[in-house]
């Protein structure tokens, strides 16, 4: 829990959002607070990130409703309005929820390095966790209706994001009867595209052939990396977007 402590008032506690902005905004709210300040989402995000919200984007504004969720309690605290965030939230809400109807994850899967598929005797997972988070359309979708085996899963993720939502996606696994350690799981260190770095290598190393290969990442290129390490018999396969963000 976080003290709101204004002018050594002492206002209450709320829980900060497990989002790497979450406290910036505390403290963007409490400082506009204390200067008596009009507050409104304009005080925690730019006009550019407010007219971004209006169109679905990849993880479907999972953290922005988390921190929603956060301004909206500290709006209680303090007294001030936050029907704006209220009604932002709604629309974030429906947007998702729109273009999930439209958008399964099986559905934006495409052969990359082919035209035509070819057979295949196993089927491999290589999936940054931190930019494709949602772990119950992961099962839904790929693993389960491709039996795919746990041993057969490589799973990376960077410190950072490890340490914010561990305890989330340890809950999520556990629906599943997984954890962490039921996959080829890998706790990366610090550096850009490091868990990505560290997929590209399991894939390498793994020296696959005669087999289905699924990147989980909409990274460009990444994807371009696999394809350049992928043996022809492999059939590649990496997400597309469908749908404009």
């Amino acid at each position: 829990m976080k003290k709101i402590i204004i002018n050594k008032k002492h206002y209450g506690s709320i829980e900060l959002a497990k989002t790497r902005n979450a406290y910036k905004i505390f403290i963007s709210v409490i400082r506009a607070y204390k200067a008596n300040e009009h507050i409104s989402l304009r005080t925690i995000y730019t006009e550019n990130e407010l007219k971004s919200f209006e169109s679905y984007k990849s993880g479907g504004f999972e953290y922005e409703l988390r921190e929603l969720d956060m301004y909206i309690e500290l709006s209680k605290v303090l007294k001030f309005t936050s029907a704006d965030a209220k009604k932002l939230k709604e629309q974030m809400e429906f947007v998702k929820d729109d273009a999930y109807v439209h958008l399964g994850i099986s559905k934006s899967l495409v052969l990359f390095n082919k035209k035509q598929k070819s057979k295949a005797k196993k089927s491999y997972i290589f999936w940054d966790i931190e930019n494709f988070s949602n772990i119950s359309p992961m099962f839904s979708d790929i693993i389960e209706p491709l039996d795919i085996q746990d041993e057969d899963i490589y799973v990376s993720c960077n410190p950072d994001s490890l340490y914010l939502f561990k305890a989330e996606w340890e809950a999520d696994l556990f629906d599943f009867g997984k954890t962490f350690n039921s996959f080829n799981f890998t706790k990366c260190g610090h550096g850009k595209n490091v868990a990505d770095g560290v997929l590209l290598n399991n894939f390498k190393d793994l020296k696959a052939k005669d087999a289905n290969i699924y990147v989980m990442t909409y990274d460009r290129e990444l994807k371009e990396l696999f394809k350049v390490a992928c043996h022809e018999s492999n059939n590649l396969y990496a997400l597309e977007r469908k749908i404009l963000y």
